[in-house]
């Protein structure tokens, strides 16, 4: 049951990325960085699309993803509709791997590294969705700061 709660808390997250991304009535601003913030919009929404690529995509389901971290904050101006066009991607690649997650590996151990505490992996899914609302919620405070 989780699981069908965590795919319509992604799907709805998600979207409301892309709507967020295409509420900046400037494309151009997506990628300011003011005073006193530390990301801009475009590369938190990079960032929110790498980290749910390869923490579900390709740890959970298997789909092939590499990672490059370092592009997510590096990465300027990347043309609003490729980023629209990675979300939806994302949307399937976190459905089809929550989907085929037997319910019995969501009491299993999941550790990112060695060192870290223990952790289900229910309870590092309930943290990858909050990961999305956090930044979520930063990318709305960039758009009404700029616009």
């Amino acid at each position: 049951m989780i699981k069908d709660t965590l795919i319509k808390l992604f799907t709805r997250d998600l979207n409301k990325l892309k709507t967020e991304l295409e509420s900046y009535k400037d494309e151009a601003n997506m990628w300011l960085v003011p005073e006193g913030i530390s990301n801009c919009a475009g590369n938190l929404g990079l960032h929110i699309v790498g980290n749910l690529k390869h923490f579900i995509g390709a740890q959970l389901g298997d789909t092939g993803y590499i990672r490059q971290r370092d592009l997510e904050f590096s990465l300027k101006d990347v043309p609003r509709q490729e980023i629209l066009k990675q979300i939806d991607e994302t949307i399937v690649d976190v459905t089809t791997a929550l989907e085929k997650l037997p319910e019995a590996d969501l009491q299993e151990e999941y550790r990112r590294n060695p060192f870290e505490d223990y952790m289900t992996t229910e309870y590092f899914l309930v943290h990858l969705i909050m990961h999305l609302s956090y930044h979520l919620g930063q990318i709305n405070y960039h758009r009404r700061l700029l616009e």
